[in-house]
């Protein structure tokens, strides 16, 4: 089963890799709440997922919960009893091995960031490069 964590450890937690969908959201909700221009989500069985430590909870919405480290900030989890009853999504970049679920589809691509769409296209580096 896959693991993860926050980025100072006060939150471990183990998920099935078996995910009703692993989905990559441009949702301006999901940017703002990570500052990140698009979030990996993978949707499981809230009972399926084992938690140690306690995540700070902020209601982002009247039916939506997003879980984070309180220590260190990190987003983990979102909840939703509306959308998605007994169900938690999980944030997959926070995965120890985050290729260990496979990418499924992307999802709210009417709220992409326009330049999100060639970011392909611009150049790359394995690390970050010298400063001229």
């Amino acid at each position: 089963m896959p693991t993860g964590q926050c980025h100072c450890g006060a939150i471990r937690y183990e998920m099935p890799a078996d995910v009703a969908y692993h989905a990559l959201c441009h949702c301006t909700d999901c940017r703002r709440a990570t500052g990140a221009p698009v979030v990996a989500w993978a949707l499981v069985p809230r009972d399926a997922v084992t938690i140690t430590g306690t995540p700070s909870v902020y209601a982002s919405s009247t039916t939506a919960q997003r879980h984070f480290c309180g220590a260190c900030g990190t987003s983990l989890f979102y909840t939703n009893e509306t959308i998605f009853p007994g169900m938690i999504d999980v944030q997959t970049a926070t995965l120890d091995d985050p290729d260990a679920i496979p990418l499924g589809i992307q999802v709210q691509t009417a709220e992409e960031i326009g330049w999100m769409k060639t970011a392909h296209a611009v150049p790359r580096f394995e690390r970050y490069p010298l400063a001229p």
